[in-house]
């Protein structure tokens, strides 16, 4: 039992994690979608996915294990 509530609290934790960097994008583009499916234009919250997309890429490109081993140089 105890590891079920384990590994649902890491799939809790990973969704938060995915939620936060890419709830823009997700937010957006469903906003686009129904835009669309109400036939109007739907072209400036597609841009505003795919700014928001390019923001988290950025995000996940400058954080890597990397950055986290810069102080064990100088040790």
């Amino acid at each position: 039992m105890t590891e079920y509530v384990i590994v649902v609290a890491l799939v809790a934790i990973a969704a938060i994690a995915v939620f936060q960097l890419f709830g823009q994008v997700i937010r957006s583009q469903t906003a686009a979608m129904a835009k669309e499916l109400a036939g109007e234009d739907g072209s400036e919250q597609s841009r505003a996915a795919q700014a928001a997309a390019e923001s988290a890429a950025a995000q996940t490109a400058s954080k890597t294990l990397k950055s986290f081993t810069g102080n064990a140089g100088g040790q």
